[in-house]
């Protein structure tokens, strides 16, 4: 078993360990899963530095992965009909590796703010490392009937943390996001079925699941479906756009974009901060993944005839986003909103096809991770104290909290882009892409860079208003004396976990090239393979 197959399966062999104890060893769960997350993140680490990313000896496309295990799973001889051959084939590139030391670290935070948890810790925690289980998974698959598999199992875990340990709507919060996930995944099981009819592996000649054969075109089939130069399947528009399409709506509701982005606020709000944190941290960029390693990659023709569109959407969302957060009044919602706007920097990165863009995009996604569970573990340290979060009823909090304040600010002011923090970098090279793409390649008109800009603007606004009303002043509280009391300023476990995020945010926004460095060489070989369309 590699290095890999171990970062993937060791939650699970954990979360197995926490069934099989009796439920009476409650306090153990806890520290059983945060040993666990950290041995993972020392894994992630251990893979990050041993990462080569120029390390691409030839064309094929399996030779520029690492790490790569490939292990015969489900093989059924069906006569006349060929052969069923299913893989376990896991991998990384540069563009799944900075995810996997992402969701170990936002893993790691999540287990911190999951210290409050106190109904049904047993269930809660082998549940949290199922999910573990999954996101780990979907980040290193290559075969895509395992991807499925794993994109699938998501969901299981999610719905229930949410339905089980959430607020006072947690079952309708649990069951929206339960069938906006489960719609895109069944009509992402048809585009699957129809590739795998539709690709022949080189090496056996068969059909297959395996995602690198699907990236070049010469392993589909003349004639079949989804091969290169199909006939028009519906309304004269061809199957290649169709599945691509279908696979992008699948993808998109989980980044969220506008108009599918409103099972998020909802999820958010009735979550319980730990799952909040996972779901800014790690779920939403599930989708932002899916797009790049999925739809670009398979279908690249489709992706630059989609390319506007997809440009549209992402300022779209951008402006939408910042402005519902302007208009919130619960500071949980707020940040959702916010991390709607800011998913929206991503699609407007990706659809450049760019350097600068998809580079921008990739470091959005990774800085966003950073920024959005730091604002949600700091929106639970407040809920924690106090069981509220609307924003009219606090002002003033600065003078009882000054260590959760400076942790506050350095949030706010990270997730706006100020320069030397990672969100500065991520934006400016979204918009460089974006502004370029015009005159590299025709895609994007400028004014859709603008749009990304006016978003930023609006970032400023929700965030600095928020930051007025809530910590300056002479201190108001609607709960008067007694909340005084409650709202004590963080402790040391809640200092390690934000201290660890904002120097992640403050590493990346000085030495971006730590990021950049592993995962450029992989942008430019998926700009090759959408300029070999």
């Amino acid at each position: 078993m590699s290095l890999l197959s171990v970062l993937i399966f060791l939650p699970l062999l954990a979360g197995v360990i926490i069934i099989a104890l009796p439920g009476s060893r409650g306090k153990q769960f806890k520290y059983i899963t945060l040993l666990t997350v950290a041995i993972q993140l020392l894994i992630s680490a251990y893979l990050y530095l041993h990462f080569n990313p120029s390390l691409f000896t030839g064309v094929n496309a399996a030779e520029k992965f690492q790490w790569v295990e490939r292990v015969p799973w489900i093989s059924m001889n069906l006569g006349q009909y060929g052969s069923l051959q299913i893989d376990y084939f896991v991998g990384i590139d540069g563009l799944s590796m900075p995810f996997l030391v992402l969701t170990s670290l936002v893993m790691l935070i999540a287990v911190l703010a999951s210290w409050e948890i106190k109904a049904n810790i047993k269930g809660f925690f082998a549940l949290f490392l199922l999910l573990d289980t999954a996101v780990m998974g979907v980040f290193s698959a290559l075969d895509f009937f395992l991807f499925y598999i794993f994109y699938e199992l998501m969901l299981l875990p999610l719905y229930f943390l949410i339905g089980m340990w959430g607020g006072v709507r947690r079952e309708y919060a649990a069951i929206k996001f339960f069938l906006y996930t489960l719609f895109g995944s069944v009509f992402m099981l048809l585009v699957l079925i129809g590739l795998y009819f539709s690709v022949t592996d080189p090496g056996t000649g068969h059909h297959t699941f395996n995602m690198l054969a699907m990236m070049d075109p010469h392993n589909f089939s003349a004639g079949s479906i989804f091969s290169p130069g199909s006939a028009p399947a519906l309304l004269g528009i061809s199957a290649r756009l169709l599945g691509f399409i279908v696979l992008f709506i699948a993808f998109a509701i989980k980044v969220p974009v506008v108009p599918l982005h409103t099972w998020l606020p909802d999820a958010h709000v009735e979550a319980p901060t730990p799952v909040s944190i996972i779901l800014a941290g790690v779920l939403l960029k599930i989708g932002g993944y899916g797009i790049l390693r999925v739809c670009y990659s398979i279908f690249p023709d489709a992706a630059v005839q989609c390319s506007w569109w997809i440009g549209l959407i992402g300022a779209v969302s951008i402006i939408y986003g910042g402005l519902n957060a302007l208009a919130q009044t619960d500071l949980k919602r707020m940040i959702a909103y916010s991390s709607v706007s800011h998913m929206g920097f991503v699609l407007l990165g990706t659809a450049s096809v760019t350097p600068e863009g998809i580079n921008g995009a990739m470091m959005q996604m990774i800085s966003h991770g950073f920024l959005s569970s730091m604002l949600f573990f700091l929106v639970g340290v407040l809920y924690d104290r106090v069981h509220d979060r609307q924003i009219p009823n606090f002002r003033g909090l600065a003078l009882l909290m000054p260590r959760y304040t400076a942790f506050i600010m350095i949030g706010f002011f990270a997730s706006l882009g100020l320069p030397g923090f990672s969100a500065f970098i991520a934006e400016a090279f979204s918009l460089i892409g974006a502004f370029t793409s015009e005159n590299v390649n025709g895609l994007l008109p400028h004014w859709m860079a603008v749009c990304g800009s006016v978003g930023i603007l609006l970032s400023a606004c929700y965030f600095l208003w928020t930051l007025q009303r809530m910590f300056f002043g002479e201190t108001r509280l609607m709960g008067g004396e007694q909340w005084r009391l409650a709202l004590t300023d963080v402790n040391a476990r809640e200092t390690v976990a934000l201290s660890l995020l904002t120097a992640f945010a403050l590493l990346l926004g000085i030495m971006p090239g730590l990021a950049l460095g592993k995962i450029n060489f992989s942008v430019l070989e998926l700009i090759r393979l959408i300029n070999l369309k």
